[in-house]
């Protein structure tokens, strides 16, 4: 017998803590999408949009990477359903590794340079 499937979507845990601001910026997103764009550029009619979606995608950044305070399927459960760019979380993600690793580096060979 074949499963019956739902179309439910299961919240992974924690959930419920990251919920009401991803919420509250797709609300934000709307009132964008939505505000009459009379006399601007194309362009500009888009610039609120990308920052909303900027703002989405670092505060999931943000939650996982520098403050450990989300699982790692709650990340990545908030990738697949589009809450953030995984393209652009990737490109903050390889930008702070390679900061980290010259810091790192600086400091290991900072006593060749002392006087």
């Amino acid at each position: 017998m074949p499963k019956v499937r739902t179309n439910r979507t299961k919240y992974p845990d924690g959930w419920e803590l990251i919920a009401p601001t991803l919420r509250e910026m797709e609300a934000k997103m709307r009132e964008a999408e939505n505000d009459p764009h009379d006399g601007k550029r194309k362009c500009e009619t888009l610039w609120p949009i990308f920052k909303i979606a900027h703002q989405r995608s670092q505060y999931i950044f943000e939650l996982y990477y520098k403050r450990n305070e989300i699982s790692k399927e709650l990340y990545e459960f908030c990738l697949d359903q589009g809450y953030g760019d995984s393209n652009l979380i990737a490109k903050w993600k390889k930008v702070h590794t390679c900061s980290s690793f010259m810091n790192k580096l600086c400091k290991g060979v900072s006593y060749l340079f002392t006087v």
